[in-house]
């Protein structure tokens, strides 16, 4: 028990046979003493438990309780103090706030217990006497922030937050090549096993992550492949005071009381003596804030952060989940409102009727700047059998899609536009029986939530039929009022469109049953009249059949129009990569990139800021059968899961082509993420460590695959957690690199090696004479499990004819060659797919 002076307080656990227990300590010095609970190793829901003790006239007096350190407006705080038996009638407690607050006071015995209802966000002093007298830490400053019921303007208070997991990593010290089918579990000085999470730091090591010990003693780390301890498993991490996380020993400066509205607010945290732990920043109050790392290095962050608007905002800045030294934070936010207007719509969507099989079935979309002859949809049964739809071409870009299902079963649909997927697709189409619904099933896309421009109408469109029935509102929130009108359409369809009057960002806010669809509010940058820009023409882009490392070029001609500009590519992967221009004459420009991967990339061409006609343009690297409607999830982990164990669903690739496959699990905790390869496709395995809603995103090519997201409903499960829910949403992710795969096919074994591990050396590397026969010897120890290849091509470019590998033991081989022409030979190694140190290898004779 820390304490001021911890000898003697001998706490004692008393069982009052009725499901609870009593904990008695006797402190034996006024001050702050922290009450550590632990259950099975450890430690319980709000330990540690602060409380505040205080001698006054031969009596010791105790305050605690979370109401001492804040609450939610509308909400009862609540605390309590403790005093020597029969003494309770000397106590005083009032509180001083905002506005007047009544007091419940209820004493029973040595305890008294106080309570407040706040209708006011704001600081309240909380004075506490005893016997006239001010305890120690008197007046006790709780700091009440705004609940949702108390917003003046009734949208419920904003939320805005940042995790940051740099101090929380623990290196291992040890290379990997791939840590996607690692598993991991950690067994606690207790002696209790938990899984861990494990990821790659910048230097390329194994590093555990989340890694916030609460107790001294031996934490040893079990890693394993394929159920195969890795080498150096178990590794032992020596835990002590200096590692254990102290959020009191976070050093924070800059602005934590008062800070400027659409400024950046530079906040400086310093963890380097605080152990280890993971640092979050939460932000709440009546508008959002942006937040962002702007640097890190050697455990020390500088944190930005910019409210939208002037208020009354709490700063939240927790180490491991516990709060900084006076947080959280009462912020008053100064300086000039944004002048930002939100204008907001609502349509209450009716249950789409169930279609059954043999039923002619609809779907009505619009597309604007597309051809329709480019334009291609198909559906998907379950079965995997894909059939062509019909497809009426309607006045301004409206598609009207038809197709009649044959069995009953989630089936899938693709729509494309030069053989590429549009936003949104590919959509779930359920023929009979409807599922059950949700916030996470309601589908959008659209150039509307891509980009946009003044003075035009912006289009997208909301699928909300596999979602049910519910109240839908969009909101557009920016720099100008929005003309929002909606287009109803059968099935659970919705048309929007807005059309602004003035250029910036804007925010479009989606909400299905007041709670936000996936990825809303959706960022949209609306910019100017486009005016000569219009005139920008683009020839000779190739949108398909690009090869990895292999340039692209083409030429864009200004027809007349002037500006700068400029080009950029975004990846698979999620990174910008900027394009070379280069003028080539007056107002003709070449434009080129290299693409470092496969899948869709998206091109935008801009001229003096403004997309050029239809920018962004889709250009397919690598194999054009890499389809994410092709890809489909199933198992019990993707609709339910228990902590502390593992839960599993795999995701069917088969069929699919090869491409970037991620997973995004976001809930209130991290998880243990781990992949392992199987016939079919992947098996994906998590293990959450709190209770709650978990959102399992599946992207294939970086679109999200039919039915994605999923929503699991996680219990505490029979094993429990140990851990209490995060203040904020965890986000753990994996990406995997798949492999073609044909449906029915068995998986071949797949090897991995880390060819900068692989030691050459002998005579034969340096120079060789005609005829004599000359040797080295590799050696892959170390270099793990991959294929060996060596060749050798002779200076007339033709491979030698006299060249041998022998084993000599499970680890090391003998290369013997001999040549018969003189002159410069080259020699290559490789050990899978890369080349090994020094290789390829000059060998003159």
């Amino acid at each position: 028990m820390p304490a001021p002076d911890a000898d003697g307080l001998g706490p004692e656990i008393k069982d009052n046979t009725d499901g609870s227990i009593c904990v008695q300590y006797h402190p034996n010095k006024s001050g702050r003493h922290e009450v550590q609970m632990c259950y099975e190793g450890c430690a319980v829901e709000g330990s540690p438990f602060s409380c505040m003790v205080d001698n006054i006239d031969g009596s010791y007096v105790t305050a605690f309780g979370a109401g001492l350190v804040g609450g939610m407006s509308g909400q009862m705080v609540s605390f309590t103090v403790t005093a020597k038996q029969g003494s309770l009638s000397k106590l005083d407690v009032k509180v001083d706030g905002p506005t007047k607050t009544d007091i419940t006071r209820k004493d029973h015995g040595d305890k008294c217990d106080i309570s407040f209802l706040p209708m006011t966000p704001g600081i309240y002093n909380i004075i506490v006497k005893y016997n006239g007298k001010e305890m120690k830490g008197s007046p006790f400053v709780s700091k009440v922030s705004v609940h949702d019921n108390g917003m003046p303007s009734g949208e419920g208070r904003k939320r805005s937050q940042l995790s940051l997991g740099n101090s929380s990593e623990y290196s291992l010290k040890v290379l990997e090549t791939n840590v996607v089918d690692l598993v991991a579990s950690v067994k606690l000085p207790s002696g209790a096993i938990e899984p861990c999470l494990l990821k790659k730091d910048s230097e390329g090591h194994l590093c555990v992550g989340s890694f916030a010990p609460k107790s001294t003693g031996d934490y040893a780390i079990h890693i394993s492949r394929d159920e195969k301890p890795i080498k150096g498993s178990p590794f032992h991490i020596k835990v002590g005071d200096k590692e254990l996380a102290h959020a009191s020993k976070v050093k924070v400066s800059g602005p934590t009381t008062k800070a400027k509205a659409n400024e950046p607010n530079i906040l400086e945290l310093d963890c380097s003596d605080a152990g280890y732990g993971g640092l979050s920043v939460v932000i709440e109050g009546p508008h959002r804030s942006e937040i962002e790392c702007k640097h890190y290095e050697n455990r020390k962050y500088k944190i930005s952060y910019s409210p939208h608007e002037p208020g009354i905002y709490i700063l939240n800045l927790r180490f491991a989940d516990d709060h900084l030294p006076g947080s959280p934070f009462l912020l008053q936010v100064e300086g000039e409102p944004s002048g930002r207007i939100r204008e907001t719509v609502t349509k209450t969507m009716e249950q789409a009727e169930p279609v059954k099989k043999n039923q002619n079935c609809e779907f009505y979309l619009q597309i604007p700047g597309t051809n329709p002859f480019d334009m291609e949809a198909s559906v998907t049964d379950p079965d995997g059998s894909t059939e062509l739809c019909e497809i009426m071409d309607e006045e301004d870009f409206h598609y009207r899609m038809m197709f009649t299902p044959q069995m009953e079963g989630t089936h899938t649909l693709s729509i494309k536009h030069k053989g590429l997927h549009i936003s949104g697709s590919p959509f779930v189409y359920s023929v009979g029986q409807l599922s059950s619904g949700g916030t996470h099933k309601v589908q959008v896309g659209g150039p509307g939530v891509e980009k946009g421009e003044v003075g035009f109408s912006n289009v997208f469109n909301i699928y909300t039929r596999e979602a049910g029935a519910g109240e839908l509102s969009v909101a557009v929130e920016g720099p100008s009022d929005a003309l929002i009108k909606l287009e109803e359409r059968p099935h659970g369809f919705l048309g929007v469109s807005y059309k602004v009057k003035v250029a910036g960002m804007y925010d479009i806010h989606i909400k299905f049953n007041d709670g936000h669809i996936p990825g809303s509010p959706f960022r949209v940058h609306i910019s100017p009249d486009s005016g000569v820009a219009r005139n920008v023409t683009v020839h000779s882009l190739k949108d398909r059949g690009l090869q990895v490392d292999k340039a692209s070029t083409f030429t864009v001609s200004y027809n007349g129009a002037k500006g700068t500009l400029n080009a950029c590519v975004r990846t698979p992967s999620g990174s910008h990569e900027d394009c070379f221009v280069q003028e080539m004459d007056d107002g003709l420009y070449g434009l080129r990139f290299i693409p470092k991967e496969n899948g869709v990339h998206y091109l935008d061409i801009k001229l003096n800021d403004h997309h050029i006609p239809d920018s962004p343009f889709a250009i397919m690297v690598g194999s054009m059968a890499a389809d994410p409607a092709m890809v489909l999830a199933h198992g019990d982990g993707l609709e339910r899961g228990s902590c502390g164990i593992k839960n599993k669903f795999v995701v069917r690739t088969a069929g699919a082509g090869s491409s970037f496959l991620a997973v995004f699990i976001e809930g209130p905790s991290k998880c243990a993420l781990s992949c392992r390869e199987v016939d079919e496709g992947y098996e994906f395995s998590y293990t959450p460590f709190a209770p709650g809603k978990y959102l399992i995103t599946v992207k294939y090519g970086n679109i999200n695959i039919a039915g994605s997201p999923y929503q699991s409903e996680v219990t505490e499960g029979f094993m429990g957690s140990g851990r209490k829910p995060s203040p904020l949403n965890e986000t753990t992710s994996m990406v995997v690199e798949t492999v073609e795969k044909r449906p029915g096919a068995k998986s071949l074994r797949r090897f991995r090696g880390d060819a900068s591990k692989v030691n050459v050396r002998g005579p034969g590397l340096k120079k060789a004479r005609c005829n004599q026969t000359q040797t080295f010897t590799i050696d892959v120890k170390d270099a793990g499990h991959a294929m060996l290849c060596v060749g050798m091509v002779a200076p007339n470019g033709l491979p030698e004819p006299e060249l041998m590998v022998k084993k000599n033991n499970p680890t090391q081989y003998t290369v013997s060659y001999k040549v018969v022409e003189a002159g410069e030979h080259t020699l290559c190694i490789r050990f899978g797919d890369e080349e090994v140190p020094g290789s390829p290898f000059s060998i003159a004779t």
